[in-house]
Order: structure tokens, then C-alpha cells, then sequence
């Protein structure tokens, strides 16, 4: 792989610090906001932001024939998946919600495989192997710590949503990302609307402050920035270092949550989520191909959903 220039670089460590801080943010965000309610909201008024950005620019939107699958991808990556994990993160810590989000790789991995979309390569077996152990780790460390199961299948179900996203995504045609970002993120707004007023939830707007900086990153840095970092890494590396970013969310998330909202995790919790990244590493990476080219883009429209907390 060759070395990208240092801009590129300056931008990678940035989406990562950016990625790895949104987990934690979506924990402040539910301390007032209920969840549902709060994911739709911030989901609304950045797609409503990249909507307006799209018409200054004369970006397309995925209209006409487009627009049902941008609709389902919409669904999916920010309705399904940021349901599960801002209803997960009301319990389970936000490193154990960065953990997952770091398998999204492999999970895409064996779901393209599966789907003959991807050649087999024994080094995804091994990478599973190792992910799978981890996993198992981290697990066992919290429900010993008192995480509701399920709280904790609620993450890991997001992480799987993240993936089948994904290879939804590589069956669409391309279109520019910012617009397709923008139409997902209405649609995905839509639903977490919609079960909000299932589970009757009051819409608000937080009051204490730390609340409002926490949903004014998620909307902004964390949400918009995250996703035009990861576009400028795309177009200017390859796809596949591109989602190390995902890997790397983990580290950010444990330092991030002890500073600022005093989580504490053990040894074991550690040794699992290392083992999580390895395997990811390992099976989603080694020996695959480095390709430049339009897959890049399609990476892009993946990565700023996923890690906009997923990004949460």
C-alpha cells in the first residue's frame, strides 16, 4: 500500500479520533433526549443540511428509479442501525458499541463472499476465528459487569445492519455520495421518527448543556465532518485503508468515554476488543487487493454512515 501524502494522513487520524468520540457522544445525547427521538432529530437536520449544501453545489439527488434503493439503504444504515444503537447505548458502554462497529469490515467480508461478490480467502476464516474469540471476551466481561444481554444484541445487531448496508450499497448505482447520504439519511430520519412515536416517546430539545454540545457535535463534526473526511480519504487512498477507520474506533472510544464520561473498563474487556480489531484486521485486509477507482466512492457512502457512530 502505497504511503498517502501527510494531508491525507492528517485527515485519516482526525475521522478516526471523530469516529472513535461519537460513541460517547450518542451516551450524552440519551442522557436527555430519549433515544429514538434524539437519532431521528440529529439524522433530519443533517440531511436536511446536505440536501441544502447538494442545491448550492448542483449536486443530483437519487431521484426516479434511484430513489427506492437509496430509500431501503436509507433504512437500513440510519434507521435500523442508529435505532439499535442509540436504544443499546441507554445501558451497554460506549466501547462496547465501538467494539462491534470495528467487525463491520469482516461481517461485509463474509456477507460479499457468501454472495459471490468477493473471492474466498482462508485469512477471512483465520480473521473470523480470532474476531469470533474476541467477541466472546468482551461478552462474558459484561455481563459479569451487569450490561443487560440485551443491550448488548441490540450493538451487535447494528454492526450486522452496518454490513448487510453495505452490500446493499455495492448492488446500487453510483451516484454521487453526497447526495445519496443526504436521501438516506432523510429516510433513515423517517423511521426513527415513526418508532419514536411508537414507543411514545416526548420529542424535546435537550437543556443542559453538556446535552446540547453532545447532539451539536453528533449533527456537525460528527456527523457531516465525519462523512466529508471520509470522502477526501476515499478519493485520495485506497477503499480498503480507508476502513481501517472502523478498526481503530475502539481505542478512541475506551480513552474518550474514561475522560469524559468515566467509564472504566477491565483488562478483559481490553484483551477481547484488541482481539476484535486483530481479527477484523486480519480477515478483511490481509491479502485482499488495494483498488483505486469508482469503488471508492460507494466505500465512502459506507463508512459515513457506519461510523458516523457509526459513525455512531
Amino acid at each position: 500500500m502505497n504511503r498517502p501524502p501527510t494531508a491525507v494522513l492528517a485527515v485519516f487520524v482526525a475521522v478516526v479520533l471523530i469516529g472513535g468520540t461519537n460513541f460517547v457522544a450518542v451516551r450524552f445525547s440519551n442522557r436527555e433526549l430519549p433515544p429514538f427521538w434524539g437519532a431521528g432529530l440529529r439524522f433530519a437536520i443533517a440531511g436536511a443540511l446536505l440536501v441544502g449544501f447538494a442545491a448550492w453545489r448542483r449536486i443530483p439527488l437519487p431521484l426516479g428509479s434511484a430513489l427506492p434503493g437509496v430509500a431501503l439503504l436509507g433504512v437500513l444504515n440510519f434507521g435500523v442501525a442508529y435505532a439499535l444503537a442509540y436504544w443499546g447505548l441507554l445501558e451497554a458502554p460506549s466501547a462496547m458499541a465501538a467494539t462491534f462497529v470495528a467487525l463491520v469490515p469482516l461481517m461485509t467480508f463474509f456477507m460479499a463472499t457468501a454472495l459471490g461478490m468477493e473471492r474466498f480467502r482462508w485469512s477471512g476464516v483465520l480473521g473470523g476465528a480470532i474476531a469470533v474469540a474476541g467477541v466472546a471476551l468482551v461478552f462474558v466481561d459484561q455481563l459479569r459487569a451487569t450490561v443487560p444481554p440485551a443491550a448488548l444484541a441490540a450493538l451487535f445487531l447494528q454492526a450486522v445492519a452496518v454490513a448487510v448496508s453495505t452490500v446493499l450499497l455495492k448492488r446500487l448505482p453510483r451516484a454521487d455520495p453526497i447526495g445519496t447520504n443526504a436521501v438516506a439519511m432523510l429516510c433513515g430520519a423517517s423511521l426513527l421518527f415513526v418508532i419514536a412515536f411508537v414507543a411514545r416517546e416526548t420529542p424535546g430539545l435537550p437543556s443542559r448543556p453538556e446535552v446540547w454540545a453532545a447532539f451539536l457535535y453528533l449533527v456537525t463534526l460528527g456527523g457531516i465532518g465525519l462523512f466529508i473526511g471520509i470522502v477526501f480519504i476515499v478519493l485520495r487512498w485506497t477503499a480498503s485503508a480507508s476502513a481501517y477507520v472502523t478498526v481503530l474506533f475502539p481505542v478512541v472510544t475506551v480513552a474518550v468515554g474514561a475522560i469524559l464520561a468515566g467509564e472504566l473498563v477491565s483488562l478483559q474487556f481490553v484483551a477481547g476488543a484488541s482481539l476484535v480489531m486483530i481479527g477484523t484486521y486480519v480477515g478483511a485486509f490481509v491479502g485482499a487487493a488495494a483498488r483505486v477507482g469508482p469503488g471508492n466512492t460507494a466505500r465512502a457512502n459506507l463508512l459515513s454512515g457506519a461510523s458516523s457512530e457509526g459513525s455512531t
